[in-house]
């Protein structure tokens, strides 16, 4: 194989500031802050690039639009730790515990969205 890992995703969000504050709280992303007043999302050796919906910046994608994006995160927590932590953090889970499969077989996942309405899995592999 040529590609190993992904490095970096993009997401267009209306509110940079509100989507950062999200990943930070419920999924504890790290906040790095780079650039001239860009802002990324970090995780392992991934983040997360967030691009302001009103003023994309270039190249993007064809149509960037907030909520278009599907995302799983691979989680060390049980899915059981994720339903605790998303009422306590007031975040309503759209579907879960579900049996999935996700990269490296079967996976379970819970599925809410954030603020602009992308949808996020956060799963968990047995």
């Amino acid at each position: 194989m040529w590609v190993t890992a992904l490095d970096h995703v993009v997401l267009t969000v209306a509110d940079v500031e509100a989507s950062a504050a999200f990943y930070q709280r419920v999924l504890g992303l790290e906040r790095v802050d780079f650039g001239a007043g860009r802002v990324a999302l970090r995780f392992g050796d991934q983040k997360i690039n967030l691009h302001p919906a009103a003023h994309p910046l270039a190249p993007h994608a064809s149509r960037p639009t907030p909520g278009a994006a599907d995302l799983c995160f691979v989680s060390a927590l049980p899915v059981a730790a994720w339903l605790v932590r998303l009422a306590a953090a007031g975040v309503a889970v759209e579907a879960g515990p579900v049996q999935r499969t996700g990269a490296r077989g079967a996976m379970i996942s819970l599925y809410f969205r954030d603020p602009d309405g992308n949808l996020i899995e956060v799963a968990e592999y047995p």
